[in-house]
Formats: structure tokens, sequence, C-alpha cells
């Protein structure tokens, strides 16, 4: 609907940012929003519907339970609220009314206390937490996880994204077990990650995902993990939940997106290297510009452009050229995580060859500009 863009005056965007909220996150396939319009075109006693999807994932999944929620942080912030209320129909109702004398601390390393889009610290307060810092900001032991804990801690919440610093943090299984010494639960937020089953198998009892980034579903999320845990969760549906509910839509959308994630093949960084192989050799040949390959930091197989820029030669700074290329027509939106470094990346995964080619135009427009 090519016409949407004119009629609110809109700007086509080319996404070589990644799956990203402020983008849309991504465009899912003809199935999933087949699935979708099923769900906006009939009713159905919503209760039976969450519980039903969350078993059939649950089966798909191997795991003892799931739920749809309405996106990654909704299902962080009801998680947090689901191991504070523990089922108390009152504690439910009045979360945020006063205190409850009930333990509320939620314990994460201190370098996963990031912000996604949104900080991950709000999220927790709207569960009725409170966030604890663990370790330090380059590094966080299962000793010094351990050590934060206290009487009062309610959960240790584990963000494992791009964002949080990934040198000397320890890992998910090893979180697990500090968890399980403790008696605690383990909340582990992996919105963006790709397995489904990895950190439920490594010993977490919440694993939270985002439903539109690597899934490629509607806008949604998913929880899913102990039975327990799940119960509690769904209760939220009473409680803070009801603010961020996820529609039938969604719902129905997302687990046939799961389905059909489960046995579509991935594109392999290989393949995103060979995508991205004459965009990088076009690249190098111009002034003020060197492009490679680099991989994910986080450890996800995923390929992107690197490309750095000689500011003398180019006449400003990584920053504007970040910004004069999201002025364009189509705005074009790269990584630019370390612009401020004079970096920035191009993800290829929802960027067609012609795309590449007017990323390459822009950039070289940019680059002849102070000749």
């Amino acid at each position: 609907m090519s016409s949407v863009y004119e009629k609110y005056q809109l700007k086509p965007v080319i996404n070589a940012s990644g799956r990203m909220t402020i983008l849309g996150v991504s465009t899912p396939e003809p199935e999933v929003i087949e699935a979708v319009n099923f769900g906006l075109g009939h009713y159905f006693e919503v209760k039976d519907l969450v519980n039903k999807t969350g078993a059939y994932l649950a089966n798909l999944l191997e795991v003892e339970d799931a739920v749809v929620v309405s996106c990654a942080s909704a299902g962080i912030a009801q998680s947090v609220a689901a191991v504070i209320v523990r089922g108390d129909a009152y504690r439910l109702e009045q979360l945020h009314a006063h205190a409850h004398g009930v333990p509320s601390e939620i314990v994460l390393p201190k370098g996963h206390n990031v912000n996604f889009g949104a900080p991950v610290g709000t999220m927790v307060n709207l569960g009725g937490g409170k966030v604890v810092e663990a370790g330090y900001a380059n590094e966080c032991s299962p000793a010094q996880l351990a050590a934060a804990i206290n009487p009062n801690t309610a959960a240790i919440l584990y963000i494992k994204s791009h964002h949080c610093v990934q040198k000397s943090i320890l890992s998910v299984a090893q979180a697990a077990e500090v968890a399980k010494t403790h008696q605690l639960p383990l909340i582990v937020d992996a919105a963006a990650e790709e397995d489904l089953r990895l950190y439920y198998q490594q010993g977490a009892d919440l694993v939270i995902y985002s439903g539109a980034k690597a899934i490629e579903g509607p806008t949604s999320g998913l929880v899913l993990g102990k039975r327990q845990y799940v119960a509690w969760v769904k209760q939220q549906a009473n409680g803070i939940g009801r603010a961020m509910k996820v529609g039938k839509e969604g719902i129905l959308g997302l687990t046939h997106a799961i389905e059909r994630y489960l046995v579509k093949e991935k594109e392999s960084g290989a393949a995103m290297v060979a995508k991205m192989s004459s965009f990088i050799e076009r690249l190098n040949q111009l002034t003020g510009v060197k492009a490679q390959v680099v991989w994910d930091s986080a450890g996800r197989d995923i390929a992107r452009t690197d490309i750095a820029f000689d500011h003398e030669r180019l006449g400003m700074t990584t920053v504007q050229v970040v910004d004069r290329l999201q002025q364009g027509n189509p705005a074009i939106y790269c990584r630019g995580y370390k612009a401020n470094e004079g970096h920035i990346e191009i993800d290829v995964r929802s960027v067609s060859p012609a795309q590449l080619d007017q990323i390459h135009a822009a950039i070289a427009q940019l680059a002849s500009e102070n000749r």
C-alpha cells in the first residue's frame, strides 16, 4: 500500500539496523499475517485461547508452560510482578498501593542494567520490584551475584543482549546455579535471541522473547518456563498485565510464527557475508571510507558490514553521517551504537540487494561532497 506513505506523508525506510522497535521490528510472512487476520475476524474465550495456545507452544518448545504477552518489555514487568505477587489476590490488585512486606528486590549484574530503548529498571519498577545491582560495570562473577542476595530478594534477572557488557560476566548457566543454591527464580530476558529452548535448558525458570524480532511475528512477546511461574505471569492479566494486554490476533499470529520459525531454514552468517561482499568492495573504493565484515557482539550467527569513516577526508563526523542518512528519502537507518568511535554497522537481514545499492549511493554522495 504505497498510498499509505502518501496519505500520511511518511518517508519510506530502509532498515539496515536490524530488528529494531523504532522501525517496526520485522515484516512477518504471509502465513503469519493470515493467522493474525483470522484472529481479528473471530471471537474466542480469551482465557481459553491463552491457556491452550500456551500449552501448544510449551509442547513445541519442550517446556512446562508458556504464555503470549504484548512484548518482551511487558514480559519483564509481568514476570517481576509474578515473583512478587506469587498468586496472592490482594497483592495482585494492590501491588503499587503500598508496601506488602514480601521480597521485592530483583538482583541483576550491574553490566546488565541497560537501556534497550527504555531502561531495564523501569520494567522492574512497573512489576513492583526494585533493582539491586551485583558486581561492577565490567564484571560480575557467580560470587558477586550471590553477595547481592538477601532476605528481600525476590528473583535474579539476567539480560541476554548485545546492549549488555559481554566481558567478565557470568553465564546464564552460572546464574542458574546461584539461583538454585539460594532457592530463587531466575528470569532471563532473551528478547532478540534465536534459540527458544537454550536458556530454559540451562536452568532459567522464566525466559522472555520478543515475538517480532528473531521469530518475525506480530508485535508480541513470549514468556516460557516452569508451570507455577508461568501461571503467576498469566495471573497478571488481572493486575498490571491489563494495561499491556495482547490481542487475540497477536496470540494467534505469534503462535503460528513460532511454529514456522522452528522448521524454516535460518539465514546463516555465511549467507549474510556473501550478500554483502560486493557492497563492501564498492564501499572500499570511496574516499575516507573503510568497510569490513564484523560478527554479532552477543555471539549470534549474524554478520554485518562495519563502516569506518575518516572524518578529515570526509569532512563530517560519523554522527553527522548517521543523521544525514536518516534525513534522506528513503530514510536509511544503520546501527549507530559506535558512531562516537567513528563506526557504523549495516545489518543486511532485512535489506534487499537493490536497497544495498541505495545505501552505497547515499554514502558515495556524502563521500563526494567535500572533494
